[in-house]
């Protein structure tokens, strides 16, 4: 084979080549693309964002299933704008920590909640927890 044959397999192979637009030093050029795309933003919260939207909630959405507005009726638990915020809040702290059943616990009750759709399953009064047990859940988050 000569050098003829070589630039030709070496074109096939790697399209770049043929270009003439070959990286003399790619890990450079990969770290300053990695630079110019994450902004300001961290990989964390990119990855939060991807996550949330893929799941069709919007970061600090937070809906209820039927069954836990049914519970909060029962036992009179009101929804007020403090009250969403907080449990919103206590959701993103436990998905931080890669949560993904988790029981907030405030006065007004305590609140099961599933983290990767942001969906408040069931709440609990006070008069409710007189066993103490909850189960199916991996973290707590207290108010």
């Amino acid at each position: 084979m000569g050098a003829e044959t070589d630039t030709t397999l070496n074109s096939v192979r790697n399209p770049l080549l043929q270009s003439g637009t070959v990286n003399q030093n790619p890990a450079r050029s990969v770290k300053e693309s990695r630079t110019e795309d994450a902004s300001s933003l961290s990989f964390r919260s990119q990855l939060l964002t991807m996550q949330q939207a893929k799941s069709g909630q919007e970061a600090g959405d937070l809906s209820f299933s039927k069954h836990a507005v049914r519970r909060m009726d029962e036992r009179g638990i009101e929804m007020n704008d403090t009250l969403k915020g907080n449990l919103i809040e206590a959701v993103d702290r436990a998905r931080e920590k890669g949560a993904k059943e988790v029981a907030v616990i405030g006065r007004d009750g305590v609140f099961i909640v599933n983290v990767p759709h942001n969906v408040v399953v069931t709440t609990m009064g006070q008069d409710d927890m007189d066993n103490g047990i909850v189960t199916n859940i991996d973290s707590a988050v207290i108010l």
